[in-house]
C-alpha cells in the first residue's frame, strides 16, 4: 500500500484501511456493524496495533460533562476509527466523524464503511485540534 508521508500517522490509518480491505474481501456486504468491528480487531491484533475497542469518551460543553459517547476503535489515543454498515455513506455520517473528533480533541479519524459493495473510507481531520483535553 502506498503511504502518503504528507499526512499525519499515514502509515497507522494505511494499515488499518487495508486490515478493513481484508475483513470486507472476506465478509463482503450484508452483516451487522458489530460482526464487522470484531473481525477488524482480529485484523488489527493480528498486525500488531495496539487499540481500545468501544472506547467511552467524555462529552464537554463549557467545560462540563454533559455524556459520553464510545468511539468504535481508538488507536495510540490518537486516532478515531468510526465504523459503519449501511448501504452508502452520507454528508452527515462525515459530519458526525468530524463532531466526534472536535469533541474528544483528536486530530485524525477514519470512517470506514463495510455496508457496500466496495468498502468506503474516508479519512476525516480535525481542522480546530487544539491538543487541549488531556482526559485520554
Amino acid at each position: 500500500m502506498i503511504v502518503k508521508e504528507q499526512y499525519k500517522y499515514s502509515e497507522l490509518t494505511s494499515t488499518i484501511i487495508g486490515c478493513a480491505m481484508k475483513v470486507h474481501a472476506a465478509l463482503g456486504n450484508g452483516f451487522q456493524e458489530v460482526i464487522y468491528q470484531r473481525a477488524l480487531a482480529i485484523e488489527m491484533t493480528d498486525e500488531g496495533i495496539p487499540f481500545s475497542r468501544e472506547f467511552e469518551m467524555p462529552i464537554y460543553y463549557k467545560n462540563q460533562q454533559i455524556g459520553t459517547r464510545r468511539v468504535d476503535f481508538l488507536l495510540n489515543a490518537v486516532v478515531a476509527v468510526e465504523l459503519k454498515a449501511i448501504i452508502e455513506l452520507q454528508d452527515v455520517h462525515l459530519a458526525q466523524a468530524i463532531n466526534y473528533l472536535e469533541s474528544y480533541d483528536l486530530e485524525i479519524g477514519l470512517l470506514i464503511n463495510f455496508g457496500s459493495k466496495s468498502l468506503q473510507f474516508k479519512r476525516v481531520t480535525n481542522k480546530s485540534f487544539k491538543q487541549k483535553n488531556q482526559r485520554i
